[in-house]
């Protein structure tokens, strides 16, 4: 048995057992919650947890407000049961798709979005696996394939493996990712064994789950430096919880922590409207700001996108605090990170309309003038087309990089989402 295995075995598996750590607890509620959605807490971050206290201990300890079915909540949320051609597999957005392949987790977070399905091994079978792997096969468009579940890294390496191979040798798959919460909560996971056979598929992305500062210990920090070391790029999708991280100095001091254990935060989602969660959840209003808290005061890479992945199945939707005062033809007002205001004045129209002399160096005969029409000019681009891109077109944009437009293709995805 390796160590992480024996973490798990050693911690809280049965109400009886988070009873007897936790004696204010009611066991007949613990017994009806688990019921609906099971528990478990491995030994390592009941540890952590303990030490941290509630910021940490209110993620994974069972509260009766879960019976609750909450305004607005319902059991499937984002509705992926309707966009679910095979059982594992969730298609929404056009280029990549979620594959569930495992129904347990180290512990399970009590605002999961996925509670319906999560720790049942009747709603995420292991015999669903070759139709998912067949699904993409049969599917070309699909490019981009999420490992999720329950989290992938439940599996022993000799059950994972073989579903990390099958997909990568699909032509049409150029990325894998694997939505894991392991680094935070159970880092003992992440061994020499595991990241040597798996960077042998390559390239895997890591789709990371840290909501508090205290959940990046010294064991953490070695697990992401251990994944990034063997060609990792980890990425953190954190969620908005009421009395966990719901404060700007919080979310800083987390992201942080992770950008120097080399983990790029990446989302911050508002809380799912999973029944009996309403208890976890912030206003809009507190989570615009949390980022306004972040924009400016801290580096870029530590700000995440905000976003709320829209009931009903719209997909992410991105939000932004209204930096945007005022915008006419001749200029945009817009309000700084401190409050300041500044001006950025628009180019006349009369000069996007001049005529293109063309690059030329003074042996070259002059060129023929080009006349670009305004309806012609795309400054942002669409969806990554169009080459005329602020930040693209071929290495001759601001920034380089073959018609990838400033806000190209449509967004990627804690349980990793799609």
């Amino acid at each position: 048995m390796e160590e992480w295995q024996r973490l798990l075995a050693e911690g809280i598996n049965t109400p009886k057992r988070m009873v007897e750590e936790f004696p204010d607890l009611d066991i007949e509620m613990v017994k009806e919650i688990n019921q609906d959605f099971h528990i478990r807490i491995n030994k390592y971050f009941l540890e952590v947890a303990k030490k941290a206290g509630a910021p940490l201990l209110k993620q994974i300890v069972p509260d009766g407000r879960e019976l609750k079915e909450g305004a607005g909540c319902c059991g499937d949320p984002l509705a992926e049961d309707s966009m679910s051609p095979v059982k594992n597999i969730v298609h929404r957005y056009p280029d990549r798709c979620l594959f569930l392949v495992s129904h347990q987790c180290s512990f399970y977070c009590r605002y999961c979005t996925r509670k319906r399905k999560v720790s049942d091994p009747e709603q995420i079978s292991r015999a669903q696996i070759d139709p998912g792997i067949e699904y993409i096969r049969s599917h070309p468009e699909i490019r981009d394939v999420i490992l999720s579940g329950g989290d992938p890294l439940m599996l022993k390496d000799e059950e994972l493996e073989p579903i990390v191979k099958a997909v990568r040798e699909i032509p049409h798959v150029e990325i894998i990712r694997i939505g894991t919460r392991m680094p935070g909560a159970l880092p003992q996971r992440i061994t020499p064994k595991l990241v040597a056979w798996l960077k042998k598929y390559h390239p895997i992305y890591m789709m990371v789950h840290f909501n508090h500062p205290a959940e990046v210990t010294p064991e953490a920090k070695a697990a992401l430096e251990l994944l990034a070391d063997n060609g990792f790029p980890t990425m953190n999708q954190a969620v908005l919880l009421k009395g966990v991280n719901d404060d700007p100095a919080v979310m800083m001091d987390l992201n942080q922590a992770l950008l120097r254990a080399r983990c790029r935060p990446y989302y911050l989602y508002q809380t799912d409207v999973t029944k009996g969660t309403n208890h976890f959840r912030t206003t809009t209003r507190k989570a615009l700001a949390v980022i306004r808290g972040l924009r400016g005061w801290t580096s870029g890479l530590a700000v995440p996108h905000l976003v709320i992945d829209a009931p009903g199945g719209g997909g992410k939707i991105p939000i932004l605090p209204r930096y945007q005062v005022r915008k006419t033809d001749q200029e945009v007002v817009m309000r700084n990170y401190k409050g300041d205001l500044y001006r950025y004045p628009e180019v006349p129209e009369e000069e996007l309309c001049a005529p293109d002399p063309g690059y030329r160096t003074k042996d070259d005969a002059p060129a023929a003038p080009v006349i670009v029409p305004v309806s012609a000019v795309k400054l942002l681009g669409t969806n990554g087309t169009n080459g005329a891109a602020l930040h693209g077109s071929n290495g001759n944009g601001k920034h380089g990089g073959n018609g990838a437009a400033h806000h190209g293709s449509n967004g990627t995805t804690v349980k990793a989402r799609v």
